[in-house]
C-alpha cells in the first residue's frame, strides 16, 4: 500500500477540489484522484468545435451556489459578473416579458404589457422580496452543521408552508394569474429535476437551490468559463500542498472507521492502493455504493438537454428587442406554467414532450474572453440552450437520433421568434460543419460519469436535518466513521457551490481535532 495520507479525495470535479484545498490548507496531506485526463468534472471550459478559437462551458455554465465565503477563504482569483438582464420570455404576437436584474419601470411596463393590469407585477414583487428575506437568512445555514427542521421553520417564515409543504404549484397558481409568469417562476424549480410543480415537493426543494445560492441567487457568469473556476481550484489546492493525480481512475473505495484504502489504476494502468485516514468521495451515491461492492439501488433520470452554439452573429427578434437584451440573461422558450406541467406528463409517462420547454443565454455578451479577439471582433457570441423534462429513459432505444430529433425541434421553436433562422447565424468550424453540440443523459453519464446524467447525483434534499440525530453533523456523512461523502450527492449539494466539498472537509478537520 502506497503511504498512508490524512485523505484521499476521489474525484477531482469542483467539490473534491474545494475539499483538498481546505484539508491541504489545515495542514492535512490529501491526495486528489481523477479518472479523468483532467480535473473539473462539469466544471469545465474546451474548445468544442475543430480549429475554432472559442472555449466553451460545455456543462455546466453558470454560478450562483458558490458562497463569496468559498472564495474568500480560499483566496480564489475569480470574478463573476452580474448579468445585465434576469431574463426575457418572448410571446407570439406581443413583446414578451422583460425582466431585468434589477426590476424596475422597464420589468414593470413589461408586466403590464403582457397582462394588462398591476396585479402580476406587485405579486411579482412581493414573492421575490420574500424569497430574497429567506435566501439571506438561509445561505449561511449551507456551511454550517445542519440545522434542526424547526429553526429552518422559523427562518422560512410566511414562506414555510408554501414552499416546504406544499407543492409550489399551489403557490404561485394562488399568485400570479398569467401563465407565462408563473412559467417564468416555477423554471428555478425545474432546471436538473423532473418533477410536478403540483403534485412534487422535489420541485420545491430545486427552487430553494435555485433561489438560495449565496444569500441572493443571482446567477453569474465566471469570467473565462467554468474552466477558469476549476483552474483556481486546482491552482489554490497544489499551493496548499495537496496532490492531485490525473489519469487515475479508482475501482474499490474501502473503509473500517479507522483507516481507508483506495485501490486504483494510473495512467498506465498498473493497479495500485493508498491508504488515508478519511476517504472523501466526489461522486454520486450510486457510484460509491458500486466501488464499495455494495448493491446500487434506483438512480434518478438527469432530465436534460443541452445544446452549445457558436454563432457568427446574434439573430433578431421578431417583437423587436434588442437581441442583446433577449439573449443577455435567460431567454425563456415555450416556458408558461401550462407546457411546463404538460412536458412533466409527456415525459413521466414516456413520451417525448409534444412541447419542449428550454432555457437560453449568450455567456459571451457578458464575458467575450472566452473567445479570440479576433471572433469578438467579428460579432461572433455563444448560445447556450438547456431543456427541460426530457429524461434518460427516453433516449435509451436511440440516444442519436432522439438527440438529433430534439435539437431541431429545439431550433424550429426559436426560430417561431425570430427574424432569420438561428441556422444561419451557426459558425462552422475548420471542417465546414456547424458550430453544433449537443449532450443528453446519456451522453454525460458515458462522458464525466454522471449516473443517468443526472447533474445533482440524484433527487435534492432538504436543507435541514429530517431526523433529530442528524441536527449537528454536517450532511455527508454515511455508515461508516471515515467515509464522506463531499460531491453533488451530499445533502446541501447539487449544482457548481463548492458546499459539498467545504462540508465534508469541516468534518474530517472536526475529528481529527477530536471536536467531533
Amino acid at each position: 500500500m502506497d503511504g498512508l495520507y490524512d485523505a484521499v479525495v476521489v474525484g477531482g470535479g469542483h467539490n473534491g477540489l474545494v475539499a483538498a484545498a481546505y484539508l491541504a490548507g489545515a495542514g492535512r496531506s490529501v491526495l486528489v484522484l481523477e479518472k479523468l485526463p483532467q480535473v473539473g468534472g462539469a466544471a469545465v471550459g474546451e474548445q468544442a468545435f475543430t480549429g475554432v478559437p472559442a472555449r466553451l462551458s460545455r456543462y455546466s455554465y453558470l454560478v450562483s451556489l458558490l458562497p463569496d465565503r468559498i472564495t474568500t477563504d480560499l483566496g480564489l482569483r475569480l470574478e463573476l459578473r452580474s448579468r445585465a438582464v434576469s431574463s426575457y420570455t418572448p410571446v407570439s404576437g406581443g413583446a414578451g416579458l422583460l425582466v431585468e436584474r434589477e426590476p424596475g419601470p422597464a420589468t414593470a411596463s413589461s408586466f403590464r404589457a403582457l397582462s394588462g393590469s398591476e396585479s402580476d407585477w406587485e405579486a411579482w414583487r412581493g414573492w421575490y422580496g420574500e424569497v430574497a428575506a429567506l435566501a439571506s437568512a438561509l445561505a449561511p445555514t449551507l456551511l454550517e452543521p445542519l440545522p434542526s427542521r424547526e429553526r429552518v421553520e422559523h427562518l422560512a417564515g410566511g414562506l414555510w408552508g408554501p414552499l416546504f409543504e406544499r407543492p409550489i404549484g399551489e403557490a404561485l397558481r394562488e399568485r400570479f394569474a398569467h401563465d407565462v409568469v408563473r412559467g417564468v417562476v416555477a423554471t428555478d424549480a425545474l432546471i436538473g429535476t423532473h418533477a410536478s410543480l403540483d403534485a412534487d415537493l422535489a420541485a420545491n426543494r430545486c427552487f430553494l437551490y435555485h433561489v438560495v445560492g449565496n444569500g441572493t441567487g443571482e446567477w453569474r457568469v465566471p469570467v473565462g468559463g467554468m474552466g477558469a473556476v476549476t483552474a483556481e481550484l486546482l491552482r489554490v489546492a497544489r499551493a496548499a500542498g495537496a496532490e492531485v493525480v490525473t489519469g487515475a481512475e479508482v475501482t474499490s473505495v474501502r473503509a473500517d472507521g479507522r483507516v481507508a484504502e483506495v485501490e486504483f489504476a494510473d495512467r498506465d494502468g498498473v493497479p495500485r492502493t493508498v491508504g488515508a485516514r478519511f476517504a472523501l468521495v466526489n461522486a454520486a451515491p450510486a457510484e460509491l455504493a458500486r466501488l464499495r461492492g455494495l448493491p446500487v439501488g434506483p438512480v434518478a433520470d438527469g432530465c436534460q438537454l443541452k445544446v452549445n452554439m457558436l454563432l457568427e452573429r446574434l439573430p433578431g427578434l421578431r417583437s423587436g428587442v434588442d437581441p442583446r437584451v433577449a439573449f443577455a440573461g435567460t431567454l425563456h422558450l415555450d416556458e408558461s406554467y401550462r407546457a411546463l406541467e404538460g412536458a412533466y406528463r409527456d415525459s413521466a409517462a414516456g413520451l417525448v414532450p409534444e412541447v419542449l420547454p428550454a432555457e437560453m443565454y449568450c455567456h459571451t455578451l457578458t464575458d467575450p474572453s472566452i473567445l479570440d479577439p479576433g471572433l469578438v471582433g467579428r460579432g461572433w457570441h455563444t448560445l447556450t440552450l438547456f431543456g427541460l423534462h426530457t429524461p434518460a429513459r427516453l433516449f435509451e432505444g436511440d440516444n442519436a437520433g432522439l438527440r438529433a430529433h430534439l435539437v431541431g425541434r429545439y431550433l424550429t421553436a426559436l426560430n417561431e421568434h425570430l427574424v432569420e433562422p438561428i441556422e444561419g447565424c451557426l459558425a462552422v468550424d475548420a471542417d465546414g460543419r456547424p458550430c453544433l453540440e449537443a449532450r443528453t443523459p446519456l451522453d454525460l453519464e458515458a462522458e464525466i460519469g454522471l449516473p443517468r446524467g443526472h447533474i445533482f447525483h440524484g433527487d435534492l434534499d432538504w436543507p435541514f436535518a429530517e431526523r433529530p440525530e442528524q441536527v449537528g453533523t454536517w450532511g455527508v456523512e454515511t455508515d461508516v466513521d471515515n467515509l464522506l461523502v463531499c460531491g453533488a450527492g451530499a445533502r446541501r449539494g447539487g449544482g457548481v457551490s463548492g458546499i459539498g466539498g467545504h462540508n465534508a472537509a469541516m468534518a474530517v478537520l472536526a475529528r481529527l481535532s477530536g471536536t467531533a
